[in-house]
């Protein structure tokens, strides 16, 4: 077992003073203990104070955030606390950049399944916002990857939920409820995650039409874009070379990730698995797009919201969403559309959390 350190010699005792760091009308603090994070969000729920919460900023378009009296950077909170190999966990900071953690991890050819390109994304603002890697399909999602959480409520409380390792499991459901809250359940400072060992072979293959991929048991993913569909293997160098035969198509050693579509707009549309080529069918004709087959994502971008909402009525339809990623300032598009059915209970439990309602105010469906 491992035991990793990148911490910081500030008296993690200091006070909040309030008149630090200031930018376009908000406090910018930057806590560097669980501790000082506890007295910043006690007195803030306190004095009725809006908190941002901001990992990497790479997902704060989402929402409808109200202004901010108070911008709290977890970038101090990157330790590597244990990675254990062997029982195949980490726990780590949730300021730890997920970039930083997949190249640790890959030395031992581990993985925790995160984003596969993640630019500037830290570990707790991928888990907070619910982003899954595009393995999925086959490796399940991040929710299905925690086993433990440390997080601090709105009021200030230090709650620690779930166990360390694979067979210490019970408790579960607060490291699973705290994926895709957005920092309503408190603000994230450590995980524990599970980890994915990497076989010793992997390619990507290029096919004609989704039929072929059929050809194939389990790969690790099947992903469609504008002009092109790739399938994702991995496994021994014999099955590899054996599925890739099986295709056909053009093959190139390794997992060529693609980037998700870059534009003004930008959405993620959520239906059912078995109606993504449907979805497909119905996108706008201008708008770039990702397909996560077996899961039931299509990332998308467009130059607008044309279309949009007839998308949304059909998503909805079938079960599904259509969600904004991030949108121009001044868009008047809805950011998540229907409040789900368990909008009330979501407030409830929220309030358990959060009294005050001050951290990330705004960021989730309906308002809250």
């Amino acid at each position: 077992m491992l035991r990793l350190r990148r911490g910081s010699s500030r008296d993690p005792r200091r006070g909040l003073d309030m008149s630090e760091g200031t930018r376009s009308g908000a406090t910018h603090l930057t806590p560097v203990s669980t501790d000082e994070l506890s007295g910043i969000l006690r007195e803030a729920s306190e004095k009725s104070l809006n908190v941002n919460v901001v990992g990497g900023g790479t997902r704060q378009g989402y929402g409808t955030p109200v202004e901010p009296d108070l911008v709290v950077d977890m970038g101090r909170f990157a330790d590597i606390e244990t990675w254990d190999p062997d029982d195949l966990t980490v726990t780590l900071g949730a300021g730890t950049l997920v970039a930083e953690l997949e190249s640790m991890l890959s030395s031992r050819s581990q993985s925790a399944v995160l984003s596969e390109i993640p630019g500037d994304s830290t570990v707790g603002g991928s888990i907070a916002a619910g982003i899954s890697s595009l393995r999925r399909a086959r490796l399940l999602g991040t929710r299905e990857r925690m086993l433990e959480v440390t997080l601090v409520t709105g009021d200030g409380r230090v709650v620690r939920a779930g166990g360390r390792v694979v067979k210490n499991v019970s408790g579960f459901d607060i490291p699973r409820l705290v994926v895709g809250s957005f920092g309503s359940l408190g603000v994230i400072t450590s995980v524990c995650l599970k980890l994915w060992s990497a076989p010793r072979a992997s390619a990507t293959v290029t096919i004609d039409d989704l039929e072929t991929a059929s050809q194939v048991k389990r790969p690790l993913a099947v992903l469609e874009e504008n002009q092109r569909r790739r399938v994702f293997l991995w496994g021994t160098p014999e099955e590899v070379e054996a599925s890739s035969t099986r295709l056909g198509g053009d093959y190139v050693d390794g997992l060529d990730w693609p980037t998700d579509p870059a534009g003004p707009h930008r959405w993620s549309l959520r239906v059912p698995p078995a109606q993504t080529s449907e979805a497909l069918s119905r996108l706008p004709g201008d708008w770039r797009f990702l397909a996560i087959h077996g899961a039931g994502e299509i990332r998308a971008s467009s130059a607008s919201a044309k279309g949009a909402a007839d998308l949304r009525e059909w998503a909805e339809g079938t079960g599904g969403s259509l969600v904004v990623v991030d949108a121009p300032d001044g868009s008047q598009f809805d950011p998540w559309g229907k409040p789900p059915p368990a909008l009330e209970l979501q407030k409830k439990l929220i309030a358990e959390f959060d009294p005050a309602r001050v951290i990330n105010a705004g960021r989730l469906p309906g308002g809250l």
